[in-house]
């Protein structure tokens, strides 16, 4: 080749090279940033306070400090959190998350002019509860958009929709700190619009949203799709299992979503996931075999679902997990001694019902030793507790709840010097109370509660745990002592359980308390009156107070009297508190001190309150007229309210309050007609009216609630015909009534019996207790509490009272005894298979006693007793293998009594009255040829002196915070004494005490 041509070559390189340096050179020098840009930055900077309460990552920082114009910063691409475009000098990605940024953002922000945007990330600030605005739409060229723990409220602009070049959004949301409210909602668009736009998306996190829709099939198309959470957002309907089989999913969260149903499917080889929770929803079936298929699964939480089956050895081939959580399902057989392989596993949660019943805890849990949590929680191991934990040196968190462990608390416990979390509660240990356990120095959280601990516990023993946020003592047989010493300084609580303590006052150290969240005293023997200083704390909260602004109102006349922002449960039932109700501290959600002397009325001051989540002031002596303002609709995050018990007088106030679950006013003097204002309670669920003056016709239209399973009117003066049901009103899900003891007139409602569907389902297998769940999680140390309602049931029997752990959601009774009904029992009561306990008894039925009946196979309590009924027991009763009481005495029955099976156990009393019955067990024996006495004269509607109290008597009382910070509700009924044996046989785990039920735990 030529020289001259190597020569051009050359110094055609060396110029591209020359202007490529010159050009980089330049680019280096000056300044990229484009000045409307950078003034768009700056106005959007000067929108927002700095506030370090904004964010809550500890590695938070206020990023736009670096924000300025001097000579040095002038470049707005060399800003925190901002980069420009190498080439043409726009902003392509703002980054401010977790830069304490505090105030609200409109469609009208500069931010909207950066149109350029590829990328945002404004999480985990505070946007004061701002929505989202729509001016998010102009930044089309969005493809990574993440909003989450940000505090913005309402509806999810459709703008978001049309942002189709996005691949990653992050949207999850909060709840409102004190109504529990979820803050965002996806409704238009909703989910299903949202995926069908957005196809790129490789990460979609809606967390805390409330959806409140179906799982669209769409999802399963989105094949780029690596990481899906939408735990927590009010999803139902079944989860379509496409979406397991997405060939690049990785993460799939689903967790607290009670209604979604699904199983789990056979899994692929080579399936990519890696984490996989359904906790808390109501997935059902068997744990596959195939489960052993993502071999790079690391996380598997499976907790409280409907999970079923043996446990498959196939788990112990996840070598990579290092999290497996199995709590709360139906689980049977022997822990697989392959989970003994697991050698990364960190955390281990199992039901108990995972090992076979009353058998000890055998598993070589020693082998696990990576394991910093471990969760074992049910009812069937017993025993000592295993030596082989004391290997187990890593444990910080060590949860053995709920089991049947015996013996004293070991020694060698004090062996892990890591716990931080120990948790023996309701079991059997019986010993002294083992002062050791204050040398475990770390501890965080300590709940000891329902066992047989004895001895005195003197607080000051806790003063060297200065990390000790959790202390629960209660339910044992310790007396515990409170220090009153000024040298002794115990540390700041966060939640403090000394139910039956046998405390006689309000321990003193409580006054140095104020960052308590939770605060228990129940069932012990506190009397006076509630002292003031309990409401006070250190003028040095001030600044976290004004985050609540308006909560103070009310407490402006008191400036010294700071309440306290961060006591949200408050529970002194069952003591001896006297005075007037006082007005809790504004941060309260849940407030009861029910079973006490407390007197007057409730001051219209605390309606002031307006963001209690349960309040119940039952079995005290107030008085006056239930406040309209507690039933107005300022009261939307109400969801119990039990006033029953007292001496309110005067009628029902309007009820407004759109999220209620729960309403009992039972057992007072109010009188007047049922408000038809409670049609806006929609989300009823128990309402209990019961032992009142109310009169009033059927109160049909409560049918047009979608939600309401329990109707207590009992002993009122409800009367007349009760009407067919207007077309529409059907009483949906309808399954525990009770009308007893009013003036009920004309036929058995047969055309209700035809609509009340849920009364006719018989579930098998699994079932839930009836709650309310609160949304929210909050964490003591390194456990998250959760807080719900369980709907409990209490039985009266002549002065015992037996508890039982819940209303099953399989539960169904109808009591419309001691009325006046008449005409014959309808055919079309046969068609209530659901129906457990049927009591018609004290009426003026006549007729026979239908054969239909005997399609009630659920059937476990029948009261027919003190009618007009006539001709034979149907011989096809004997065929209901769960009756186990039965009544048709006082009435006008002949023929043959029934014989074989249920029949068997029954005695005289079930057929006393009517001289026509003959056979077992009765003295008289059945003969052809004999000649059966007349009938005996009808009974008054007062009663002959020969009735039986057997009428169901319903009424709610408010069950104690338990461990956990889980709140119970519990339901009541009250039978006579031979019923006594049936509640024992159907209900195992009742609990025997007097005068009122001892409050059980229930925990996540």
């Amino acid at each position: 080749m030529d020289s001259s041509l190597y020569l051009h070559m050359f110094l055609m390189i060396f110029c591209c090279f020359n202007i490529n340096v010159l050009t980089n050179s330049y680019s280096s020098t000056q300044p990229l940033c484009h000045e409307d840009e950078r003034s768009a930055l700056l106005q959007f900077k000067h929108s927002f306070d700095v506030k370090k309460f904004a964010s809550g990552d500890p590695s938070a920082y206020p990023k736009v400090e670096s924000w300025k114009l001097n000579a040095n910063a002038s470049d707005c691409c060399l800003w925190d959190g901002v980069e420009c475009d190498r080439d043409t000098g726009r902003v392509i990605d703002l980054d401010l998350s977790s830069s304490f940024l505090y105030g609200s953002i409109n469609s009208n922000s500069s931010l909207f002019s950066l149109v350029h945007l590829r990328r945002l990330n404004l999480a985990d600030n505070h946007f004061n509860y701002s929505q989202i605005p729509t001016g998010i739409g102009n930044l089309s060229r969005l493809r990574s958009l993440k909003l989450n723990n940000s505090f913005f409220s309402g509806q999810i602009p459709s703008e978001i929709s049309s942002l189709s070049q996005l691949t990653f959004l992050c949207l999850s949301g909060h709840f409102d700190p004190l109504s529990t409210e979820y803050l965002l909602k996806l409704e238009k668009p909703n989910l299903k619009d949202l995926v069908q736009n957005l196809t790129n998306l490789k990460v979609l996190n809606l967390n805390v949203v409330n959806v409140s829709s179906t799982v669209p099939g769409a999802l399963s198309n989105m094949t780029s799709l690596t990481y899906l959470n939408l735990a927590n957002c009010l999803l139902y309907g079944e989860f379509p299992m496409g979406i397991f089989h997405l060939p690049n999913l990785r993460h799939l969260d689903l967790i607290l979503n009670e209604n979604l149903i699904g199983y789990l499917p056979e899994f692929p080889r080579g399936s990519p996931l890696e984490v996989l929770i359904i906790s808390y929803t109501s997935f059902s079936g068997v744990l596959p075999t195939s489960i052993r298929n993502p071999h790079s699964l690391t996380v598997l939480k499976l907790h409280f679902c409907n999970l079923y089956g043996t446990l498959p050895p196939s788990l112990g081939n996840l070598a990579q997990l290092t999290s497996l959580g199995l709590l709360g399902n139906n689980f049977w057989g022997q822990i697989p001694s392959s989970i003994a392989n697991l050698s990364k596993l960190t955390e281990l949660g199992l039901s108990t019902s995972a090992f076979d019943a009353g058998t000890s805890l055998s598993f070589p849990f020693g082998k696990l030793s990576k394991l910093t949590t471990l969760y074992l929680i049910g009812t069937t191991i017993n025993g000592v507790l295993p030596q082989s934990l004391a290997n187990l040196t890593q444990l910080s968190i060590l949860v053995l709840s709920n089991n049947e462990l015996l013996g004293e608390i070991p020694s060698w416990l004090l062996n892990l010097t890591q716990l931080t979390n120990l948790d023996f509660s309701e079991n059997q240990l019986s010993s002294m109370f083992p002062r050791s356990i204050s040398l475990l120095k770390h501890l965080q959280s300590l709940d000891l509660s329902s066992n047989n601990l004895s001895g005195k516990v003197e607080l000051d023993i806790f003063q060297n745990l200065q990390n000790l946020a959790v202390l629960r003592l209660n339910e044992n047989k310790l007396t515990v002592l409170a220090t009153n010493s000024t040298n002794v300084t115990l540390p700041k609580f966060i939640s403090i359980g000394l139910e039956s303590c046998n405390l006689k006052k309000f321990p003193d150290f409580l006054r140095f308390q104020d960052e308590l969240q939770s605060l228990s005293l129940a069932d012990n023997s506190i009397h006076g009156e509630i002292p003031t200083w309990l409401w006070n704390t250190s003028k040095e909260r001030m600044s976290e107070i004004e985050l609540y602004g308006n909560f103070l109102t009310g407490f402006e006349e008191h400036p010294d009297a700071i309440p306290w922002i961060s006591l949200q449960l408050l529970d002194f039932s069952f003591n001896r508190l006297r005075g007037p109700v006082l007005l809790p501290p504004p941060s309260i959600l849940v407030y009861m001190i029910a079973g006490n002397l407390l007197t007057g009325e409730i001051p219209p001051s605390f309606c002031q309150n307006r963001f209690l989540y349960a309040l119940d002031l039952s079995d005290n002596y107030l008085s006056g007229a239930i406040p309209e303002c507690l039933t107005s609709s300022s009261n939307d995050s109400l969801l119990l309210l039990n006033l029953s018990g007292n001496n309110f007088h005067g009628t029902v106030p309007p009820m407004f309050m759109r999220g209620i679950k729960m309403i009992d006013l039972s057992q007072n003097q109010l009188h007047g007609e049922v408000p038809r204002s409670l049609a806006n309670c929609t989300m009823l669920e128990i309402l209990v009216l019961g032992d009142n003056q109310i009169k009033d016709t059927f109160p049909f239209w409560l049918a047009t609630l979608p939600e309401l399973q329990v109707l207590i009117l009992r002993s009122n003066k409800f009367h007349g015909v009760i009407e067919n049901p207007k077309i529409g009103l059907k009483f949906p899900k309808l399954r525990i009534i009770d009308l007893s003891y009013n003036d009920f007139s004309g036929l058995l409602p047969s055309k209700y019996f035809q609509n009340w569907k849920a009364m006719k389902v018989v579930t098998k297998g699994h079932s839930t207790y009836m709650r309310a769940l609160k949304p929210e999680y909050i964490y003591f140390g390194n456990i998250g509490y959760s807080w719900y309602f369980i709907y409990s049931i209490t039985v009266s029997t002549k002065g015992r009272i037996l508890l039982y752990s819940g209303i099953q959601s399989v539960f169904v009774v109808m009591d419309l005894s001691r009325n006046k009904f008449s005409g014959e029992i309808p055919e079309s009561l046969g068609n209530l298979n659901g129906v457990q306990v049927l009591n018609i008894s004290k009426n003026y039925l006549i007729g026979v006693i239908p054969s239909s009946l005997t399609n009630l196979t659920n059937l476990e309590s029948l009261d027919l007793s003190q009618n007009l009924l006539s001709g034979e027991i149907p011989q096809q009763l004997s065929k209901l293998n769960f009756l186990s009481v039965l009544n048709v005495s006082h009435n006008r029955l002949t023929g043959p009594i029934p014989q074989g099976k249920q029949f068997d156990i029954f005695d005289n009393s079930s057929y006393g009255g009517n001289i026509g019955l003959c056979g077992v067990p009765l003295m008289r024996l059945c003969k052809n040829s004999e000649k059966l006495p007349p009938p005996p004269p009808a009974h008054s509607s007062q009663g002959n002196g020969l009735e039986f109290s057997t009428g169901i008597y319903w009424m709610v009382i408010m069950m104690g915070y338990g461990s956990g910070l889980i709140i119970g509700l519990v339901i009541g009924q009250m039978l006579t004494t031979r019923y006594h044996e049936w509640f024992v046989a159907i209900f195992e785990r009742a609990k025997k005490t007097q005068r009122r039920p001892k409050r059980k735990a229930r925990r996540n």
